[in-house]
C-alpha cells in the first residue's frame, strides 16, 4: 500500500492554518475533483477521498492534535486496541447527480456494505463538512480483550436546489443495505434545514456502520452541496441580483419591479439614477440556521437599458436633447 501523505501538503496549507483557511481549501478541492462532475476518473476518485479523509482530521481540533503529535500512526490499527479497521470506500454516481451509492469496505464483520442513496435531496442535522468519520467509542474490560466500539461512519454527497436550501424542506431518501436479510429498503423522511449552504453536512444518527460487541452504529453523512440559480448570487446569507430599467425611467425617475425569493417587490428609482447603482432589500436575504429571525440582505444592482431602435421622432428628441446638454456646458 502506499504511503499516505502528509494531510496538510494534501489541502496545499501550511501546519500553522486555521479553520478557515482549512475549510476554504478543502471546498476548493472537493469541487474539483467531486465525482459527479469526473465521471469515470479514478485519479480524481482517489483525490476526492483523499482531500475528504484530509479534511475529517485537520477540521477537527482533538484529531488535528492528535496528527500533530503523531501524525498517521495516531489513527493506525497497528496497536492493540487501534481504533481503525481499515476501511475503504467509494461512492458511485451512475444514478446521476444526487444519486448513487456509497460501498465501505472492512467492517467490524468483514466484508463490505453498500449503502444506496436515491432522490439525493436530504437532511436531518447539519454540522461542517464530514465531521467524525474518525471518533469511536470504546470501553474495555481487563483480561477480557473485549469492547465496545462505535461503527463507522458512512459519507455520501448530496445536492439540494437554491430553494430548498433557502427555505428548507422535508425530503424522503431510500437506503439499501445489502447485508439486511433480502437487502431491506429502509424509507427516511429527513429534514432540510432553511439557510444550509455548500459545505455543510446531514447527520443521520445511527444509520452507518453497525458497532463491534454493542456499541452504537456509525452515523450516515450527507456532504450538501446548492446548485445554483439563474439570476442569483449567494454570499453567505446575502443574496445578489441585478435589475434592468428603461433610460427615461434613470433619467426621470420612477418604479422598478425587482424578484426576490419572496415574490415580486416594487422599488422606486431615484431621478438620475445611475447604471450600477446598488439598491438594498432589508431581509430578502437568506435565514440565519442559528437563528430563525434573523436574515440577510438583497442586494440589487441596477442596470440601464440602452434602446437598440428608436423612432425617427423619438430620434429627433434625442438629438434636441443632446443639443440642449451641450448647449448648457458652453454656456457653464
Amino acid at each position: 500500500m502506499a504511503e499516505k501523505r502528509d494531510y496538510y501538503d494534501v489541502l496545499g496549507v501550511s501546519r500553522n492554518a486555521d479553520e478557515a483557511q482549512i475549510k476554504k481549501a478543502y471546498r476548493r478541492l472537493a469541487k474539483k475533483y467531486h465525482p459527479d462532475t469526473n465521471a469515470g476518473d479514478a485519479d480524481a476518485e482517489r483525490k476526492f477521498k483523499e482531500v475528504t479523509e484530509a479534511y475529517d482530521v485537520l477540521s477537527d481540533k482533538e484529531k488535528r492534535k492528535m496528527y500533530d503529535q503523531f501524525g498517521h500512526a495516531a489513527f493506525d490499527q497497528s496497536g492493540a486496541g487501534g481504533p481503525w479497521n481499515g476501511d475503504e470506500g467509494f461512492w458511485n454516481s451512475a444514478g446521476g447527480a444526487g444519486n448513487g451509492f456509497w460501498k465501505t469496505y472492512g467492517g467490524p464483520q468483514g466484508g463490505y456494505q453498500e449503502y444506496h442513496f436515491e432522490g439525493g435531496n436530504m437532511d436531518d442535522m447539519f454540522r461542517d463538512i464530514f465531521g467524525d468519520i474518525f471518533h469511536h467509542e470504546e470501553s474495555g474490560g481487563f483480561g477480557g480483550g473485549s469492547f465496545r466500539q462505535k461503527g463507522q461512519d458512512v459519507r455520501a454527497q448530496v445536492e439540494i436546489s437554491f430553494d430548498e436550501a433557502a427555505f428548507g424542506c422535508d425530503k424522503v431518501i431510500r437506503l439499501q443495505d445489502p447485508s439486511a436479510a433480502g437487502g431491506a429498503v429502509q424509507s427516511l423522511q429527513v429534514r432540510i434545514p432553511a439557510g444550509i449552504d455548500t459545505g455543510k453536512t446531514v447527520r443521520l444518527k445511527g444509520r452507518g456502520m453497525p458497532g463491534v460487541n454493542g456499541g452504537q452504529n456509525g452515523d450516515l453523512l450527507l456532504g450538501v452541496t446548492v446548485r445554483e440559480k439563474e439570476g442569483y448570487e449567494r454570499k453567505g446569507m446575502d443574496v445578489y441580483t441585478t435589475v434592468q430599467i428603461p433610460f427615461t425611467t434613470a433619467v426621470f425617475g420612477g418604479e422598478a419591479v425587482v424578484s426576490t425569493l419572496y415574490g415580486n417587490v416594487l422599488c422606486k428609482i431615484r431621478r438620475g439614477m445611475q447604471s450600477g447603482t446598488k439598491i438594498r432589500l432589508k431581509g430578502k436575504g437568506i435565514v440565519s440556521m442559528k437563528n430563525p429571525s434573523v436574515y440577510g440582505d438583497q442586494y440589487v444592482t441596477v442596470q440601464i437599458q440602452v434602446p437598440r431602435h428608436l423612432s425617427p421622432e423619438a430620434e429627433q428628441k434625442l438629438r434636441e436633447f443632446q443639443a440642449a446638454c451641450a448647449g448648457r456646458a458652453q454656456t457653464a
